[in-house]
């Protein structure tokens, strides 16, 4: 049989040849310990991450960084074996999500019932799992179709939509970059709109917390700029650069919970930028503060980015996300357990804090070392495009925010 032609779309970053940049995998390792403090219950450091004092939070970094490392795994395998070769590669990938999300499911509901059975604590019922209890056959049937899903775990069926999504944005991309680039806001303006969402939840009824119809703005943002169609702004302390920062700083009276407790109309306020339902289908402002912050903080940090790569335990977080992510959702679970049983002193929160962390660089490194790359020259496990930037992209934030 012939080869495929390769790809007739535009090309993406050559990154097989270049060194991997650390910001990547530094920032998502950073806000993976976020996530982790965001999703332990009753955690009073959750007063204090950084979606505390703006519109956005991890989540948006995180669909970002994912859509950027997507390109970088996934839009060099279009671009140089072609559409078919590339589809392929994305299918793989969905097969693995999608198997990791249905065993994290079963792993969370095998500990809430064991902690049920131990404790007596209705753990199961703060999962939200009382219709699938309820209604063993169809809730089976849901959870499979990817229509039920309980606290924590309606990332994964989000990202599964995305990875979807590509190869279409490559099709479209091979005409001219323009046309995804038209379309997928069109496409989130539409949900702004009219409000369509794909069915699910933790009882039926309800909607996907995260739309992907919505959300794929940010994350094809990301895409966009790995693969080179949106150009990359110069990072310097110049007008863009104190717009933003006075973004920021607007944001933060509206935002933090000691302004907003303290006056009603800062709160008030907020709610119009961010009304109800503004998180599942990204309202402006979650994005627009985003954008701003990744521009600031990229800015700031472009003189030390070297020094990035010498704080090795984020950085392996960062590079090891899907086992790192899936770890921290059952570590925040069962840190909550372990805080109902031991109290929520402050003295007691931060060990369980610190020990979470601890449990996160654990995960990475076994993870590394199964993939083989623990040794220098040794060969990974996993194929090449699973262990490039692209190959653990998995985002996630709490609910709550």
């Amino acid at each position: 049989m012939a080869p495929e032609p390769a790809f007739s779309g535009p090309a993406a970053p050559q990154a097989g040849g270049s060194r991997r940049d650390v910001r990547l995998d530094f920032f998502r390792g950073l806000a993976m310990f976020v996530i982790f403090i965001a999703h332990l219950p009753g955690n009073s450091w959750f007063d204090f991450i950084p979606a505390r004092f703006g519109f956005s939070s991890a989540a948006e970094l995180f669909v970002f960084c994912s859509g950027l490392a997507s390109a970088f795994a996934f839009g060099r395998v279009f671009t140089r074996e072609g559409w078919r070769a590339g589809t392929r590669r994305i299918l793989h990938r969905i097969w693995q999500v999608y198997w990791a999300h249905i065993g994290l499911a079963l792993a969370l509901m095998a500990l809430s019932v064991a902690a049920l059975r131990l404790t007596g604590i209705d753990y199961p019922g703060r999962l939200g799992l009382d219709w699938f209890l309820s209604h063993a056959g169809e809730g089976l049937l849901a959870l499979m179709t990817l229509g039920f899903m309980p606290a924590f775990l309606d990332i994964l069926p989000m990202y599964l939509v995305l990875l979807a999504m590509v190869p279409l944005v490559m099709g479209a991309a091979a005409l001219t970059p323009l046309l995804p680039l038209a379309l997928l806001p069109v496409l989130w303006l539409s949900v702004q709109i009219y409000g369509f969402n794909l069915p699910g939840g933790p009882a039926p009824g309800g909607v996907w917390f995260f739309n992907p119809f919505a959300w794929q703005l940010v994350f094809f943002s990301g895409f966009a700029f790995g693969m080179g169609w949106l150009p990359r702004p110069a990072l310097r302390r110049g007008g863009l650069f104190w717009c933003c920062a006075a973004l920021l700083v607007l944001s933060v009276p509206v935002n933090f919970w000691a302004f907003t407790d303290a006056f009603p109309a800062l709160a008030a306020i907020h709610d119009r930028f961010v009304p109800e339902g503004g998180k599942t289908d990204l309202a402006p402002a979650l994005y627009l503060h985003f954008l701003a912050s990744a521009y600031v903080v990229l800015t700031l940090v472009e003189p030390v980015r070297a020094r990035l790569a010498t704080i090795r335990p984020v950085v392996l977080v960062g590079q090891q996300a899907l086992a790192t992510f899936m770890a921290s959702i059952l570590l925040a679970w069962a840190g909550g357990m372990l805080l109902d049983a031991l109290g929520r002193a402050q003295g007691v929160i931060a060990l369980v804090n610190l020990a979470g962390f601890a449990g996160l660089v654990l995960v990475a490194v076994l993870a590394r070392d199964y993939k083989g790359g623990g040794k220098p020259g040794s060969a990974p496990r996993s194929r090449p495009e699973a262990a490039s930037n692209g190959g653990d992209a998995v985002p996630r934030a709490a609910p709550a925010e």
